[in-house]
């Protein structure tokens, strides 16, 4: 009786110390998104000033622009996926179609021997890729997110 109860009470300490784990991730991930793109120096506000050399601050931008060049792992939108004969002059259209009906997305129009490809977006998680996803869908109920390397986002 005393291992059942034992078992008990260790069981229910590991899925509350599971569950604060899972909320502290949760906040980080608001956090994070909240700030996407945005100079953190620029972001504290009137009454606090940082004095540094001129070199840091150039250090640092530097260090961003070159984060816009590299690829991370993250989601797109799937929305054209064939081989036909007329396939380029659709991916060509879709893409346009795209570009101009949602402005601030990138679209990616690829050939891979022997099918063309049009994907939408550059997503960090699936859930950022759920809302263009459910716009997309009326339009091109073929589309699927899938996980790709995308390019950093903005």
């Amino acid at each position: 009786m005393k291992r059942f109860l034992t078992a008990i009470l260790l069981s229910l300490a590991f899925s509350a110390a599971a569950a604060a784990q899972e909320a502290d991730s949760l906040k980080l991930s608001a956090v994070d998104s909240l700030l996407v793109g945005k100079d953190i120096l620029n972001i504290i506000g009137p009454g606090i000033s940082i004095s540094q050399s001129p070199s840091v601050r150039t250090a640092l931008k530097s260090y961003v622009s070159g984060n816009a060049l590299k690829s991370i792992s993250g989601y797109r939108i799937r929305v054209f996926f064939d081989n036909s004969q007329n396939a380029r002059t659709k991916s060509e259209s879709i893409e346009r179609y795209i570009s101009n009906t949602y402005g601030g997305i990138r679209v990616y129009r690829t050939y891979d021997s022997p099918n063309y490809k049009v994907c939408v977006g550059d997503f960090r998680t699936k859930d950022e890729a759920l809302g263009l996803y459910n716009s997309l869908k009326a339009t091109y109920p073929a589309a699927l997110i899938i996980k790709e390397s995308i390019n950093y986002p903005r």
